[in-house]
């Protein structure tokens, strides 16, 4: 195999490792973005429902109940807005565990590929090296010198 064959056979796969890496970080970045959008919307969702559902359940007391009981059910509204909410960050947290956790692995396989790819740059030039020698040695067998 000739030096320029290997050199370009190394560049070729340097290239293809590099796209790869590429391809791989798109994917994770895309895929986090969804779960980071996912999360936003639920949590949007789930606080407009609390909202709605407090509203609803104010007015219906607000007409059946005395200012005693309205006081009451508003206390345990505000307590079920409280958990919702409660349920809502956590549930953000979780969601930014997730992309921090995406992230990380980011760019652990980003070091990874990085490192893949010197050493087979580091690789491709040892095989260069050694078909240099062995070719100055081939013609220097065969030519006496």
């Amino acid at each position: 195999m000739s030096t320029e064959n290997l050199e370009n056979e190394g560049k070729e796969v340097a290239k293809n490792l590099k796209n790869k890496r590429n391809e791989t970080l798109d994917q994770l970045k895309d895929t986090t973005s969804e779960i980071t959008d996912a999360a936003k919307e639920k949590a949007e969702e789930l606080k407009e429902e609390a909202t709605e559902l407090f509203e609803n359940a104010k007015g219906k007391i607000s007409e059946t109940f005395s200012d005693e009981n309205i006081d009451k059910a508003k206390e345990k509204l505000q307590d079920l807005k409280a958990e919702a909410t409660e349920k809502v960050n956590e549930f953000t947290e979780d969601a930014k565990e997730v992309f921090s956790d995406v992230s990380e692995k980011a760019s652990e396989l980003a070091g990874d590929v990085s490192e893949n790819l010197m050493d087979i740059a580091e690789d491709a030039k040892e095989e260069l090296q050694e078909v240099k020698t062995k070719t100055k040695n081939f013609f220097q067998r065969l030519f006496g010198k």
